[in-house]
């Protein structure tokens, strides 16, 4: 199963397509992924859990 669907093909089994409705809500989520991993390691470092 293909991941990205081009604007011209026809078929729906794709997990995303190219348009700006999902490059900006994958962009959100991975920015909100990379802030909650960075907050776990930066109280991991100050309560000394590491």
């Amino acid at each position: 199963m293909p991941f990205i669907k081009e604007e011209n093909e026809k078929t729906k089994n794709y997990i995303f397509q190219k348009d700006t409705k999902t490059i900006t809500t994958t962009a959100f989520v991975a920015i909100v992924l990379i802030i909650l991993v960075i907050g776990v390691i930066l109280s991991g470092l100050y309560f000394q859990w590491f």
